[in-house]
């Protein structure tokens, strides 16, 4: 690809910084797909077969669990975490995050909202809505790429400034009344004619599909697992290591943004605490998909698989009448064994492997 173009420069203390003496390549990290190929299953595999079982539960003992309508509701309840954990999928892959999303989406709602409120036509406060959501990425994008912030501390302060620029603009206000024409695109009673599947249901499926040849059949997407792999060889190897991560950012703002609009039409109300904590949700279901949270492995398929289990799952805690706190309890749940189990794994591997080596070193 030739060497890093001159016009990308690193801060001194980043991994862009004028190349000198390459060190050498540190060996792989130990894996728990590596694990999971021994016995001829991959993570995501293993996650795909994990939802299928928890559909087969919720057949044999929820009644209602596989008609049309409660799999239309179960689908569209999780298209917006659906549509933001694309991006945020190519971001972790990237070894960043973005915390930040669920206070974009609620800012989202609540210009919608306060737009609509001004009289404007909703056909102009949508690009308006999406423009907000590229100018808080591109804020995001610029603190961890020119200042060199670490992105985790950049999207916890954004999540503050997002949700109270929300609150801001529409204060403890809901909107309602919004054309008709627009909220039955997004409402769980609208399917596509012939199947059971919602507009936003399958507006996640063209994007993810979309999302996925980008990822694994594009220069782009090789670029993001070199990237979250070793950054400083990425910088090296010439990808415009800034830029790529510029791009991720502000195309999760924007998806976050629009997300926002769906989640106000869905429930036909826009209000500034609109998502509140869906950023965990997002997060789970991309790491529970076997996303590795370190950057330069995973793959689409075990993150919308992710995605699936936990709406899936949730659903079927709704339909057997668990409690909404136990349904947030299980959901971190979900989370802290997405990210431990990984390790758990690596660490039994790597003790296989020294074994392994002490038995053919000894007499």
């Amino acid at each position: 690809m030739g060497t890093a173009p001159e016009t990308e420069t690193a801060p001194e203390t980043g991994p862009e910084t004028a190349p000198g003496p390459r060190a050498a390549a540190p060996e792989p990290r130990p894996s728990a797909g590596r694990l999971l190929r021994t016995v001829g299953l991959r993570w995501d595999t293993a996650v795909g077969v994990l939802l299928v079982a928890v559909f087969v539960t919720g057949l044999g003992t929820t009644d209602g669990f596989a008609s049309g309508e409660n799999l239309a509701f179960a689908f569209n309840d999780i298209a917006e975490v659906a549509l933001i954990a694309l991006p945020m999928t190519l971001l972790v892959v990237a070894g960043q995050i973005d915390l930040s999303v669920a206070s974009m989406l609620g800012l989202g709602s609540a210009l919608t909202g306060a737009l609509w409120n001004a009289g404007w036509a909703f056909e102009l406060i949508v690009p308006v809505v999406l423009l907000a959501g590229v100018a808080g990425g591109l804020l995001n994008g610029w603190l961890v790429t020119r200042v060199g912030l670490p992105s985790l501390a950049v999207t916890i302060g954004t999540l503050a400034l997002y949700r109270g620029l929300a609150s801001v603009a529409l204060g403890s206000d809901a909107v309602t009344d919004f054309p008709q024409v627009y909220a039955d695109w997004a409402v769980d009673t609208t399917t596509v004619p012939g199947t059971f599947l919602t507009y936003p249901v399958v507006l996640f499926l063209v994007l993810a599909l979309a999302t996925a040849v980008l990822l694994h059949s594009t220069s782009f997407g090789r670029s993001l697992f070199a990237i979250g792999a070793q950054e400083e060889a990425a910088y090296f190897a010439g990808i415009r290591v800034k830029r790529f991560k510029l791009i991720l950012f502000v195309v999760t703002g924007v998806f976050s943004a629009f997300a926002g609009i769906v989640f106000t039409l869905r429930y036909g109300s826009a209000r500034a605490d609109n998502g509140l904590g869906f950023e965990m949700l997002v997060i789970a279901s991309v790491l529970l998909g076997g996303v590795d949270f370190d950057g330069g492995k995973g793959t689409l398929f075990g993150a919308v698989a992710g995605v699936l289990l936990i709406g899936v799952l949730k659903n079927l805690l709704t339909l057997n009448d668990v409690p909404n706190e136990v349904q947030v309890i299980v959901t971190g749940l979900l989370l802290v064994a997405s990210v431990l189990t990984p390790r758990v794994i690596a660490t039994v591997v790597e003790r296989r492997h020294r074994r392994a080596a002490v038995g053919t070193s000894g007499p």
